[in-house]
């Protein structure tokens, strides 16, 4: 790879780390967000976005959006395992999705929407092994714990 594919490589792991980090900071930071209205919203499979908004289950889906944005951007932005939250990044990115009519996810797309569009960028940067370029995953692997157990080297990088 070369210099100038390593850095639009980490620019785009960057920011879009940055907009996943901050997009669960700020839910964190409101005490009054819930996901209660984009679930029972849903245009499409609403029994199960409707079941997800239950009492006894919306705080734990909160918490899972909530954290689940804030790590993923976390290890976008550090470049540590970016596969494991890449991949778990795009099945978030498809329930979002999923939740939105179809064919016409909102007035200006057709099929494809924004959100389509991270889960490809999502699944690319865990592709290419974003967090081995410019990223933490490099000195993670080295660790002597990753050299006892392979397997986590490998989730990790």
């Amino acid at each position: 790879m070369t210099k100038l594919e390593k850095i639009s490589l980490l620019l785009v792991r960057l920011s879009l780390g940055w907009l996943f980090f901050y997009s669960g900071i700020t839910k964190i930071l409101n005490p009054g967000w819930t996901s209660l209205k984009y679930l029972t919203g849903a245009k499409s499979l609403t029994g199960f976005y409707v079941w997800m908004s239950q009492p006894s289950i919306l705080p734990i889906i909160d918490a899972l959006n909530e954290y689940g944005q804030l790590l993923l951007g976390i290890s976008l932005i550090l470049g540590i395992a970016v596969r494991l939250s890449a991949t778990l990044g795009t099945v978030l990115m498809f329930l979002y999705y999923l939740a939105l009519p179809f064919p016409y996810p909102n007035p200006q797309s057709f099929i494809v929407d924004q959100h389509i569009i991270y889960a490809a960028i999502l699944l690319y940067l865990g592709v290419m092994r974003a967090g081995k370029t410019y990223g933490l995953e490099v000195l993670c692997s080295k660790l002597p714990i990753c050299e006892k157990f392979p397997k986590l080297r490998k989730l990790l990088g």
